[in-house]
């Protein structure tokens, strides 16, 4: 009993020193889905947590891993839906398809009372990825965190001296009402969180994200946006960032003194601690709602090892040197894929926005969650678009492909912007990107999360279809999404079924969660 005690008591002195997200686990782990009240600003409201903390522990494994994650859902709050499904955000899913997460496109959600085994393997990507919920507008309430894919030969790796749980760093928008009851489209969130702290304009002065470094060395920020609506710039008073990483890709590295980052992204950043011995702010200023870093909102800290456990009083300086996304070069295999031209592909496709004061259309048409997955339509002998549900939103995609989307924004055609948009299944290379008028086929930025900008842009990506299987396409912003703002690719239904073998734990999915009674969903 005294040695039960001693560890734990060890434990819980590790997690108040270390100021950063909760204890890693993976890459094969229970994540328990419950509710309860937190208050990571300080005030209190009912949460959908993972493990009992938000944001969700970082999950974590090796390039190669099969990555075990047994989701047990305890959810007993209606209100922010006692169903689920989780998004591993970034990661291919080749031939896992049906572990990819989207409710009612890759799989019927999972029952209260119920367990569901997401298993697959990641073997050739590494990098920053995240995780989520991804029914409704669940994740909003809280079931988002980390997910860290490392490489042991990782081409940056001697560029930086740290990287592990403590330079873990997630961005999140709070609120203090549950998505479902408040507003279709907030005007902004309550508050700011930095690794599941922050402050509430107006609020009490509660406890900030610390993030410890010592002098002299190498630190390698691993940056998630695991925001539901606002991008965010991103800054630390005093000191540059070097760029490394991109969504799990690995770029050139190139130096910025802040960033921009939307919903969905992630970046990794070499922060130098070359600095004095001394506190400075983290800043992740939205672009809705308070934009200040008055009494400490929108804020976190970094402290050097030695500085006195104060707050800081460093300056925010002007930005010299902002990330532009069309300065980012790929490390490898460059070029976007087909001929490096203007239509150089095989299908070209242009998105058209629109909305009508409640829900966004692409090319006319809202999406609508089918009642049965797009995904096991089609292994019931769906294979056409004619014959996919929901109508007008499921677009079939030829294999080994090449594919080009372009995003045409205007001033009226989608409210709200801009847009990060989201591909499932693939990275793709941004050959036009938001604020550029120039087309890049050699060496443009890769990532899976792309800003579609505001009106005049013509964001245009590029990816090749080696991945059979659907696949979701849409805005990040969940609130936009909950309004019908995605389309599904079915991307080579004929190979589908043969590729992605599914459990006999994912067909009995959707009979439990359809003999489920309304109020139970």
């Amino acid at each position: 009993m005294g040695k039960l005690q001693s560890l734990s008591t060890f434990i819980a002195l590790s997690l108040s020193l270390s100021h950063a997200v909760y204890g890693a686990v993976g890459p094969v782990a229970d994540l328990t889905i419950s509710n309860a009240d937190v208050s990571p600003d300080g005030i209190s409201r009912a949460a959908v947590l993972v493990n009992g903390v938000f944001p969700g522990p970082l999950i974590k494994g090796n390039k190669g891993d099969n990555f075990q994650l047994n989701v047990i859902d305890n959810l007993t709050n209606a209100t922010m839906l006692k169903t689920t499904t989780i998004h591993w955000h970034g990661l291919f899913q080749h031939g896992t398809n049906w572990a990819d997460g989207p409710a009612f496109v890759n799989q019927c959600p999972i029952a209260s009372g119920n367990s569901f085994l997401y298993d697959f393997t990641v073997p050739d990507q590494a990098g920053t990825f995240w995780y989520h919920s991804h029914l409704s507008t669940q994740y909003c309430d809280g079931l988002r965190g980390p997910l860290v894919v490392y490489d042991s030969n990782d081409p940056h790796a001697s560029l930086y001296d740290v990287d592990d749980e403590s330079t873990v760093i997630t961005l999140a928008d709070w609120y203090h009402t549950a998505a479902r009851l408040g507003p279709a489209f907030p005007l902004s969130a309550d508050s700011v969180l930095i690794n599941g702290l922050g402050r509430a304009s107006g609020g009490p002065s509660s406890d900030l994200a610390v993030i410890s470094v010592e002098q002299g060395k190498r630190y390698r920020l691993r940056v998630v946006s695991i925001s539901c609506d606002p991008n965010f710039t991103f800054s630390i008073d005093g000191h540059g960032l070097t760029i490394i990483e991109v969504d799990s890709v690995s770029h050139q590295p190139l130096d910025v003194d802040s960033l921009q980052i939307f919903a969905g992204q992630r970046y990794s950043v070499i922060l130098n601690a070359n600095q004095s011995v001394d506190n400075y702010w983290i800043r992740a200023i939205p672009n809705t709602g308070d934009i200040t870093t008055d009494g400490g909102i929108n804020s976190a800290i970094l402290r050097y090892s030695g500085a006195p456990e104060v707050e800081p009083t460093t300056n925010a300086t002007t930005s010299t040197s902002p990330l532009v996304e069309t300065n980012l070069v790929p490390l490898t295999n460059v070029a976007a894929p087909g001929e490096p031209v203007a239509g150089g592909v095989d299908l070209a496709m242009s998105l058209n926005f629109s909305f009508n004061g409640s829900n966004f259309f692409i090319n006319g048409d809202t999406f609508v969650p089918p009642t049965v997955p797009v995904l096991l339509q089609i292994l019931s002998g769906a294979q056409s678009a004619a014959d996919l549900l929901p109508g007008g939103s499921v677009y079939t995609l030829p294999s080994n492909a090449t594919i080009e989307l372009s995003f045409p924004i205007t001033a009226t055609n989608a409210p709200g912007a801009p847009h990060p948009f989201h591909l499932h299944g693939h990275t793709f290379s941004v050959v036009r990107s938001a604020g550029s008028s120039t087309y890049n086929y050699e060496n443009p930025v890769q990532r899976d999360v792309v800003s579609t900008g505001t009106a005049g842009d013509n964001v245009t990506i590029r990816f090749k279809t080696d991945n059979p299987g659907p696949w979701f396409l849409h805005c990040h912003i969940d609130f936009h999404l909950e309004a019908g703002f995605a389309i599904v690719f079915a991307e080579d239904t004929t190979d589908t079924a043969s590729v992605n073998s599914v459990p006999t734990a994912w067909s009995d999915l959707c009979p439990i969660y359809n003999a489920l009674d309304a109020s139970d969903h």
